[in-house]
């Protein structure tokens, strides 16, 4: 195993050597970091010079670092020693991969170049995008002008778009959604529909499945707006309605968003995906107004939480983690994240719960619960009360 990576990362320095490089990645990770998935390696041209531009992608961001070419090529080394088993190296003048098996088992193997250029190496190049910004519906929602340009006030509201829609798509292929060939979305609580057109423009367009998607919204002239620009787009398994989402009846569904559902919507959201035993359940709460008045701070902690922003962080930390156990009791994986502003507010939770086949002992979770209630002195929590009335 240690020779063909010694291998490996010879080619990689030869390639660098010899101005052939083109890019590198790095997959299949066991390593023990929860949530890298992959390594992606390019050249930038900076101020400093040439260096290796890394992009760490991970389920629910991605973090870029730069580093000089002699650090690049020892942290690769490093990699593939410490939980990467596969390596992909594309050079001008052929292509090198390296897989690691069990038992200190390896290959390496060298084939015809796929890349027969190495591209430029400008740093600022632009991102790979998930939605095509010339789709007439970014244009009528006011994202991009009449050449298909995005707007550069609408510049944040572009990368929160695709940024939903790959975080969407990555928790699809991860989940028993991922070969379905139909799909039945609900948004709740829709507003505008930027990320409701996202979704299913991804969905149908990018990968050709046959999609039925609802969003749902108190506020008729939003509704009235979101039909319109769906039927000019031809969108006609698109469309939305005025309602709340507590009173709304979803039937059956696959994915259930809720994303900026103010305080206890949130919950009401939470419950219509679980009862209809959604595959997937995406939500991001925007406030958390019913915990905080009832949190009675413990002893140990009454000095620190008479400070009101530490209450109020308190009081989100605990509404969201209370949602993630009821969750979890209900059948669900959860993952809980910090995910990019798309609204009014200054800082967003995803919380995530994708159904498993094999569901949890629910007692657990019940225990956990009333722990924490009881040493904050929370009296009710919604989605608690509406799973168990």
């Amino acid at each position: 195993m240690t020779e063909n990576i010694d291998k490996f990362i010879e080619a990689l320095s030869a390639s660098l050597e010899k101005q052939t490089f083109v890019k590198l990645t790095l997959g299949n990770y066991k390593g023990t970091e929860e949530h890298l998935q992959k390594i992606l390696v390019r050249l930038v041209s900076t101020k400093k010079g040439t260096r290796l531009f890394f992009l760490y992608r991970s389920e629910t961001r991605d973090t870029a670092k730069n580093y000089d070419l002699e650090t690049g090529i020892a942290l690769i080394s490093e990699a593939l020693d410490t939980g990467f088993k596969s390596g992909h190296l594309f050079t001008t003048t052929n292509d090198f991969q390296l897989d690691i098996g069990k038992k200190t088992k390896s290959r390496f193997n060298i084939g015809k170049p796929t890349f027969p250029t190495a591209p430029p190496i400008e740093h600022n190049r632009e991102k790979t995008v998930q939605i095509d910004p010339e789709s007439s519906y970014l244009k009528a929602l006011g994202i991009t002008d009449d050449n298909g340009r995005i707007r550069d006030r609408q510049q944040d509201k572009w990368r929160q778009i695709n940024k939903f829609v790959e975080i969407l798509a990555s928790l699809v292929d991860k989940s028993e959604l991922k070969d379905a060939t139909k799909l039945r979305i609900v948004d709740m609580g829709c507003g505008k529909g930027y990320l409701t057109f996202a979704a299913y423009d991804y969905f149908k367009n990018t990968r050709n499945i046959d999609v039925q998607m609802t969003g749902v919204d108190a506020k008729s002239d939003l509704v009235d707006l979101c039909n319109g620009i769906a039927t000019a787009c031809q969108f006609g398994a698109l469309n939305f309605v005025v309602g709340s989402i507590g009173d709304y009846e979803i039937g059956d569904v696959d994915i259930l968003l809720a994303l900026h559902a103010c305080n206890t919507a949130t919950d009401e959201a939470l419950f219509k995906g679980i009862t209809s035993k959604a595959g997937l359940i995406v939500a991001a709460p925007c406030c958390h107004q019913k915990i905080r008045p009832q949190i009675k701070p413990p002893e140990m902690f009454r000095n620190i939480l008479k400070h009101g922003v530490m209450l109020e962080r308190t009081a989100e930390t605990i509404t969201d983690g209370l949602r993630s156990l009821l969750l979890e009791r209900s059948g669900y994986a959860t993952k809980l994240f910090e995910f990019v502003p798309v609204e009014h507010t200054p800082k967003n939770n995803m919380l995530v719960g994708t159904r498993l086949k094999k569901p949890h002992e629910p007692e657990q979770f019940d225990r956990q619960i009333a722990e924490i209630k009881t040493l904050y002195g929370i009296e009710h929590q919604r989605l608690e009360t509406l799973l168990t009335s």
